[in-house]
């Protein structure tokens, strides 16, 4: 009797050091780029099915979550939608410099909820059948800053600022395309797709060249530097299921 309850007794003890228990689980605070709502919330998913670990996520602007977290906001993850943000956290002490890397490259779109509308090389936008273009705050969102300098390469500024509806973020830049309030916004390729598809309407995806590379990057804060939950997230975006998700949905490394 008493040796065959040891060797039980053993390999339960086995099986609770393999197996992940509530125990061994952690928690972080990940503050989103709006872009990348979407993906990250199928990452955060399958990352606690795989770790155990939870991804609590909240979605906004970068320039917002910047003030946020330099006012001790208890953040433990920034995923930006810039890579000047993290850097600049990083130099003030706010987070952990050596975490930071780009964890996508963001696509510039130019999208309406109308198909056949948007055509290739936006000539729509020398068009005068449309009255407002959503645009996200440049001085907030990288997406914005990249959809005023594709309209000074294509010399439309002028043309087209006294229709601009601005958005804070591009979440909300999006909304104000797809309810139909502005005809064409420019938005993240991220908000129109789904499975590699686009999901309604028609866009024109802004080569690469008609402004500066949207690098998105992720840094662990200075309240998680110690936490395992955000240590095994940074290490989780750069495998292959959540880069396989990130692509999916427009983005490149």
């Amino acid at each position: 009797m008493f040796p065959a309850r040891k060797t039980l007794l053993s390999a339960l003890a086995a099986v609770a050091v393999v197996l992940p228990g509530a125990a061994s689980a952690d928690e972080v605070a990940v503050a989103v780029a709006a872009n990348f709502t979407a993906p990250m919330q199928k990452i955060a998913q399958l990352f606690e099915q795989d770790t155990g670990h939870k991804a609590v996520l909240s979605f906004g602007a970068t320039g917002k979550f910047y003030a946020q977290i330099a006012n001790g906001a208890p953040f433990g993850v920034l995923l930006a939608a810039d890579d000047t943000t993290p850097e600049k956290i990083g130099k003030e002490g706010l987070g952990d410099a050596s975490t930071r890397f780009t964890y996508a490259i963001g696509q510039l779109v130019l999208w309406s909820k109308q198909a056949g509308y948007v055509d290739e090389g936006g000539k729509v936008l020398e068009k005068g059948d449309w009255r407002h273009i959503a645009i996200a705050n440049p001085k907030l969102a990288p997406y914005g800053q990249a959809a005023m300098e594709t309209l000074d390469k294509l010399k439309l500024t002028d043309k087209v600022k006294g229709r601009v509806v601005q958005g804070e973020n591009i979440g909300q830049t999006y909304q104000f395309a797809a309810s139909g309030n502005a005809e064409l916004g420019f938005v993240a390729l991220s908000q129109v797709l789904e499975d590699g598809k686009l999901r309604e309407g028609s866009a024109w995806v802004v080569p690469a060249s008609m402004h500066e590379p949207i690098r998105q990057d992720a840094i662990v804060l200075k309240p998680a530097q110690n936490n395992p939950a955000a240590a095994a997230l940074m290490q989780y975006l750069r495998g292959d299921k959540a880069r396989a998700v990130i692509k999916s949905y427009g983005y490149s490394f």
